[in-house]
Formats: structure tokens, C-alpha cells, sequence
């Protein structure tokens, strides 16, 4: 078996030793239970999620009142769907670029749903956002790879209705740009933390005015105290998080932050792929040279078969719709191949893997 080499930091991103050591020394030093104890190793605890939400604030240039610690991309969703009580009389602005996770939450919920239309370069048009209550905007495509102008298409969204509930997903973007909730001036921003090398299970939801939303799950934490028939829920951010947080993962989340601003990926890495296969015949790539990401088919294979033949010589690509299927229906494919990388990949894991594209596709 040849050495793997990870190219899949898109769909997770490879944990550095610095979160694997956070995460190990609060499990073996400090475990204890958030919110619930006056022990050293409980006020320990509290003290580690204050900071953590105090540093996920200052990422996202928001207040830590108004940062929520979710499990993932995925969850925030579900919840911001069923905090809008949306009905049939609702009106949702979604796009071809949105991941599965992003959009269903919201289609499930029977409202009527309207397409926010794209450019030839596969950017939302702000020209021509629709009139819509709630706008679903994917800031990065996991298939496409190029940042939106999102305080823009914000703005462009609020002309059409000042009073629209505009729900961001960073999934993809946070990874490779700054987020920016005051310039943005959205009502919802989410992301996963395994997206930028912390654990899986911890995600980050931000809401703009907590007080207009009321919670969707209930249990401990989020009530500070019920008197006869009457509940008395506790304060923000803590009204969202009922349950036990992930404290593991939140423990590991903070020193994700502090690598990922250090250690960006290098995106010239894909940009050295985009030229190395742009023309070997048989590959169409899908993307930009510019994009985060670089997506592709080969003529006359599918993409699981490369998937395995690739995969069988140690290289870690996506394969498969990529819980995206609207944006490769309007590609008119199945499906594509994916290679994403993470500050850990070098110049010469992209030259090993072009060869054996070279080799599999000739």
C-alpha cells in the first residue's frame, strides 16, 4: 500500500497535533461536566467554553452573547428551519449551489421555495435576487470552490424585501475566508469545526438577534427554573444549547481557530493541479484556476470507478454527488471528482497524484 496522501480536506480537515493535545489534556487533566458544578475541574470546564465562545466571537467579528456551539453545519440548519416556523405561505430563496444539508431543512417545511439564479461563472446573480421571506446563501459551493460576495447578495436581497431572514452556510468557506457577521449583516451564519481541523460533533451557529427566536430543543441548561406550569429560560447564548455541549470538541475548536489564521491552505496547490490536468485528454475540469477546490469528470468513467482506482494507490479524493445535486444536475452529471487540500499537503503529494491520474486515465 502506497503512503496515503489526503486530499479531502473539504469534506474534513486532518486534525493537528495542537487540537489532538487540547482535546487529550481536557480529557485527561480537567473533564468535567459545563455548567453544572463549582469543582476545579467543572469551573475549569465553564472557564474553557467561555473562552472558546469568546475566540469563535472574535473569528467571526460577532459578540459572544450571539455565538451558539451546535453539532455541526447540519444541525444549525435544523434548528433555524424550525425557529422560523415556516408554513406554505412562506417563501424561501435557495440556489443550485447549496449543499443538501443547507436547503432541505427548509423545503421540508412546506414552504414555497424560489431559485435565486446563477451567472455563466456559477456566482449568484444579484441582479436578479428574487422577492423571497427567507434566503438560503451557500458562501462556497463544496463543488465549485469560489466565494460569494455575500454582503453584497445580502444587500441585493434586502431591496427586495428589507425584512428577509438571510441564513448563511460558511461550511465550505470558512476554511479559506474571513467571516465578517457585522459587514455581513446576516441573521443566521453557520459552520462545522471539522471543517478547519477541530473534532467532528461541534458546529457554531450565530444569530443576530437571539431574542426574535425562541429554542427548538429543550432540556438542561437552557432553563434556569420551572415554577409550577411556569418556565423561566435561562440567557443567551445558553437558551439554545440545551443538553450536554461537546465539550471534547469545543475544547479542541479554539485551538483549530488559532492554526487555521495561522496556516491557511495553500491554494497555489490547486491552482499547480487545475495546470497540470487542464490538458491530459479525458478530464474536464469543472472549476475555476482560482477556486478553493478543484472538481472534475473523466470521459467515459465514473467517477466511483475512479474513486477506487485512485483510492486503491493511497489517495483520499471525494467522489459522488457531494450531498449536492442540484449543481450537478445543472451540469448535467451525476456526479464528480474532488480534490481539496489543507495547510498539511505539499507540492509533492499534488505531483504524485497527477501521475497517477495521468496513468489511470490514458
Amino acid at each position: 500500500m502506497n503512503k496515503i496522501i489526503y486530499l479531502d480536506a473539504a469534506a474534513s480537515y486532518q486534525k493537528s497535533d495542537c487540537v489532538i493535545d487540547a482535546q487529550v489534556d481536557f480529557l485527561r487533566n480537567h473533564y468535567a461536566n459545563s455548567g453544572r458544578g463549582i469543582c476545579a475541574n467543572a469551573m475549569w470546564t465553564d472557564n474553557m467554553v467561555a473562552n472558546v465562545r469568546r475566540c469563535v466571537a472574535a473569528f467571526m467579528n460577532a459578540d459572544a452573547e450571539n455565538v451558539v456551539f451546535t453539532h455541526g453545519t447540519t444541525d444549525a440548519m435544523n434548528q433555524i428551519a424550525r425557529m422560523l416556523n415556516l408554513n406554505s405561505e412562506s417563501v424561501v430563496a435557495v440556489s443550485d449551489l447549496d449543499h443538501h444539508s443547507a436547503r432541505l431543512p427548509f423545503v421540508v417545511s412546506g414552504a414555497g421555495v424560489v431559485l435565486c439564479p446563477l451567472t455563466d461563472g456559477m456566482d449568484i446573480d444579484k441582479t436578479k435576487i428574487p422577492y423571497a421571506d427567507v434566503m438560503v446563501l451557500t458562501a462556497m459551493s463544496n463543488v465549485i470552490g469560489v466565494a460569494q460576495d455575500v454582503a453584497g447578495i445580502i444587500r441585493a436581497a434586502r431591496k427586495q424585501n428589507p425584512d428577509v431572514i438571510v441564513v448563511v452556510d460558511c461550511a465550505q468557506f470558512v476554511v479559506h475566508n474571513k467571516i465578517d457577521v457585522r459587514e455581513w449583516g446576516a441573521d443566521f451564519v453557520c459552520w462545522s469545526g471539522h471543517k478547519i481541523g477541530a473534532d467532528t460533533g461541534v458546529g457554531v451557529m450565530y444569530i443576530k438577534n437571539p431574542n426574535q427566536f425562541g429554542p427548538v430543543n429543550w432540556g438542561g441548561g437552557m432553563v434556569n427554573k420551572i415554577h409550577s406550569d411556569e418556565v423561566i429560560l435561562n440567557t443567551y447564548p445558553d437558551v439554545f444549547e440545551a443538553g450536554t455541549l461537546p465539550l471534547t470538541q469545543i475544547a479542541g475548536l479554539g485551538v483549530a481557530i488559532e492554526d487555521i489564521e495561522k496556516n491557511r491552505p495553500d491554494l497555489e496547490l490547486i491552482k499547480y493541479a487545475y495546470d497540470a490536468l487542464k490538458n491530459i485528454p479525458g478530464i474536464q475540469i469543472l472549476t475555476r484556476r482560482d477556486a478553493a477546490l478543484l472538481s472534475f469528470v473523466v470521459d467515459g468513467m465514473h467517477v466511483l470507478d475512479f474513486g477506487a482506482r485512485i483510492g486503491a494507490r493511497g489517495v483520499c479524493v471525494r467522489v459522488g454527488n457531494m450531498c449536492a445535486s442540484w449543481i450537478h444536475s445543472r451540469l448535467g452529471i451525476n456526479g464528480s471528482v474532488r480534490i481539496s487540500v489543507g495547510a498539511y499537503n505539499t507540492i509533492d503529494e499534488i505531483k504524485q497524484v497527477i501521475e497517477y491520474i495521468k496513468d489511470i486515465v490514458k
